[in-house]
């Protein structure tokens, strides 16, 4: 069974105060009055049923029990400071795992992280490409960046990083073959990412017709991907109109691969968030890549 222990906060004031034989130099030490410093000590000489100083007008000594417990009262605190900096220490060596969705991780994060690299160099990361949020407990994961709708336990922090749309989009030959507005896509397959789905706010195709106002469109048919970066490829192919998130494509409608035939945007309720367990946000290499992140984010 654990030893009950009297409180910290009045061991700390007890070893501080033994220490310099002193409330005033014991209260400097621990930034707080002398009087809390003699309050703390009372409590603890209550708990204990004995006294621990003899209090002179001008001094302080410690009475036969306070030399008895200050040595190893003084080696307990010693080994929590010590058991402390090893906590510090895991948190700045080893990789820094990142759970991340792959298209997201591929299509934009990864292309920055040479940057990340630069500015920490002594911070290896370590990317897992999975979907929804790792169990933080019993996966090794230090960070998460999830789609989702915002709402996470507790004992988790959760940052909102962006916002995001969903957008037709294809390959340039498909411009070329005469689509130009909406209602031409009852001419061409429409190609389905599945990733879309995990926002159950919108219904893919089906709600972006309706902002668009088109009549006539099957909005289930054509082919399906249960990944982004599939989807993607498919529409740089040629194979069809892909509605995708927007974010997602910024690489492909860069190199030119892809196009936004028409600029309609279904804006989605969930949006990108960086999350990890709230024990965790000041750790080291936890809070640099917080801290770039967000800069990635505010410039983008």
């Amino acid at each position: 069974m654990p030893h009950r222990l009297p409180p910290l906060n009045a061991l700390r004031a007890f070893e501080a105060a033994a220490r310099h034989l002193s409330f005033t130099r014991a209260a400097e030490e621990l930034h707080v009055t002398p009087a809390a410093v003699s309050q703390q000590v009372a409590s603890l000489e209550r708990y204990l049923g004995v006294r621990l100083f003899e209090r002179h007008a001008r001094s302080l000594r410690l009475t036969e029990a306070g030399r008895a417990c200050l040595p190893e009262v003084s080696e307990g605190f010693r080994l929590l400071a010590r058991g402390v900096a090893r906590v510090r220490e895991v948190g700045t060596t080893g990789p820094l795992v990142v759970s991340v969705a792959p298209a997201f991780a591929g299509k934009w994060l990864v292309p920055r992280l040479d940057r990340f690299a630069e500015r920490h160099p002594q911070v290896d990361v370590e990317i897992s490409a999975r979907y929804g949020l790792p169990d933080f407990g019993r996966e090794e994961a230090d960070v998460a960046i999830d789609f989702s709708d915002g709402r996470y336990p507790q004992g988790l922090h959760a940052e909102r990083l962006f916002g995001v749309s969903a957008v037709p989009l294809c390959s340039p030959s498909l411009v070329a073959r005469g689509l130009r507005e909406p209602k031409d896509l009852a001419r061409f397959t429409l190609l389905h990412d599945e990733g879309l789905g995990r926002d159950t706010s919108q219904q893919g195709w089906a709600s972006w017709l309706r902002l668009a106002g088109v009549e006539g469109v099957n909005p289930r048919r054509g082919p399906r991907f249960s990944h982004t970066t599939l989807a993607l490829e498919a529409a740089a192919d040629g194979q069809g109109v892909v509605l995708a998130i927007d974010k997602l494509a910024e690489p492909d409608l860069a190199a030119g691969r892809l196009v936004i035939p028409f600029d309609i945007r279904l804006p989605l309720e969930y949006a990108y968030y960086l999350v990890c367990p709230r024990a965790a946000v000041e750790r080291p290499k936890v809070a640099a890549f917080r801290a770039w992140l967000l800069e990635e984010v505010a410039e983008a």
